[in-house]
């Protein structure tokens, strides 16, 4: 397949490394000091001792990329709608999107059969230009689950897991779910469809907004926060309010705040990307 990843950070990266050596036409859509070091030198993905060198096509003009069969958004909030009227050029008729952020994705609610069916995330997509661009029909929601960092531009270390989550945004699993499944599979992911991906993205939230900002106030790593019994107590209070609140919305992860805790802690001394992203700026 042709496939184009927008943004070659830690997780973009991840991602197109593992396609490309798995046979499939991918390229990336980067800028600075990322774009000349993948051009130089191609995108490099180190796990363990094991490095992987991806001599993948790298460009900051999409049109010179054409239509794609599959386009992944790897872009931090803030830089979304960029990266989405950059995406324009890429897609045609039979595209898939595939939106690997974290956070509720600005199509959440629009085919939800909840409380909230139909409503626009204004904090996402404040004046609705993602959602004009990126027809709903054409997504497949996704949840990665991979600790990855950064340690040069172009060079992306994978830490742990390897697990990837798809579903239709408005549920249930079709025919190009599986396929997507099955092409990740095939690239060694530890892939999943799954027939509600509004909950996985829920669980997946659970951890993000309970370890992401309170990592930033003890600057700490996930391994430490939980084994501080204190800081425990807070995670299952955050985490038994949000459980609470996607109950109300019609979205229940069959977890429970201990069975979520464990399943970070089993990934050993993580940074979340929130306190990646801020010693960035401090370096």
């Amino acid at each position: 397949m042709k496939i184009t990843v927008v943004g070659a950070g830690a997780i973009g990266g991840f991602l197109a490394c593992k396609l490309f050596a798995a046979g499939h036409d991918v390229s990336v859509i980067a800028r600075g000091a990322t774009l000349h070091a993948i051009c130089e030198q191609g995108l490099q993905l180190q796990t363990g001792n094991d490095l992987l060198i991806a001599p993948l096509k790298a460009t900051s003009e999409p049109k010179e990329l054409g239509v794609q069969d599959v386009v992944i958004l790897a872009v931090k909030a803030p830089a979304l709608p960029t990266a989405v009227e950059v995406a324009t050029a890429l897609i045609g008729p039979q595209t898939i999107v595939i939106p690997a952020l974290n956070g509720l994705p600005w199509w959440y609610f629009l085919k939800a059969n909840s409380a909230l069916s139909g409503t626009r995330l204004k904090a996402v997509d404040p004046d609705g230009l993602i959602e004009r661009n990126i027809p709903t029909d054409i997504i497949i929601g996704c949840v990665v689950f991979p600790s990855c960092r950064v340690e040069s531009p172009g060079v992306v270390r994978h830490m742990s897991g390897s697990k990837i989550v798809f579903g239709e945004p408005g549920g249930g699993i079709s025919s190009r779910i599986s396929n997507v499944t099955d092409c990740f599979l095939k690239a060694g992911f530890d892939a999943h469809a799954h027939e509600n991906i509004r909950e996985e993205i829920w669980l997946k939230l659970l951890g993000n907004a309970c370890f992401n900002p309170v990592s930033l106030l003890v600057n700490c790593a996930t391994d430490e926060m939980i084994d501080d019994t204190n800081l425990n107590v807070l995670f299952i209070e955050m985490m038994s309010e949000l459980l609470e609140l996607g109950s109300r919305l019609g979205i229940s992860p069959k977890i429970d705040p201990q069975q979520r805790i464990a399943i970070t802690r089993k990934l050993g001394k993580v940074k979340t990307s929130m306190l990646q992203d801020v010693e960035g700026c401090w370096r």
